[in-house]
């Protein structure tokens, strides 16, 4: 069994898509998504501009958050995170801060990170990456 963390672009585009949230992953892989994807979620739905947009937005993240759960940000992704930052800092490649927490995250928990910008997460020692 797979054990997976969904970057935001794959929640995102399943929004876009209007399809079903089982269609990135397999019925037998445990899924999870990081604290700070809940955040980039819940953000989209502030930065929602119509009443109608916003309404639909809020039904899938709310869909999205009871359906899938949320690995914390605790002492463990907090080492993992520290070590990925020095790593990145060191090679001279930066990274998004929310993506760093994301493979921390995925790293601290032994998951896979599933997402549609690898570029983000390649690199990245003992983090495996796949695209859905």
């Amino acid at each position: 069994m797979g054990r997976l963390i969904l970057d935001t672009s794959v929640l995102i585009d399943v929004e876009r898509r209007t399809s079903a949230l089982a269609s990135v992953a397999r019925p037998d892989e445990d899924v999870a998504i990081a604290a700070v994807t809940a955040a980039e979620l819940l953000v989209g739905i502030e930065l929602a501009g119509a009443e109608e947009r916003r309404a639909s937005r809020t039904a899938f993240v709310e869909l999205v958050l009871s359906k899938i759960p949320v690995e914390t940000y605790d002492l463990d992704v907090a080492r993992a995170h520290a070590a990925l930052l020095a790593h990145t800092r060191r090679a001279g490649t930066p990274r998004g801060a929310h993506d760093l927490i994301i493979a921390a995250t995925a790293l601290a928990r032994e998951r896979e990170v599933v997402t549609l910008d690898a570029s983000g997460f390649e690199g990245l020692p003992g983090v495996i990456v796949r695209s859905p």
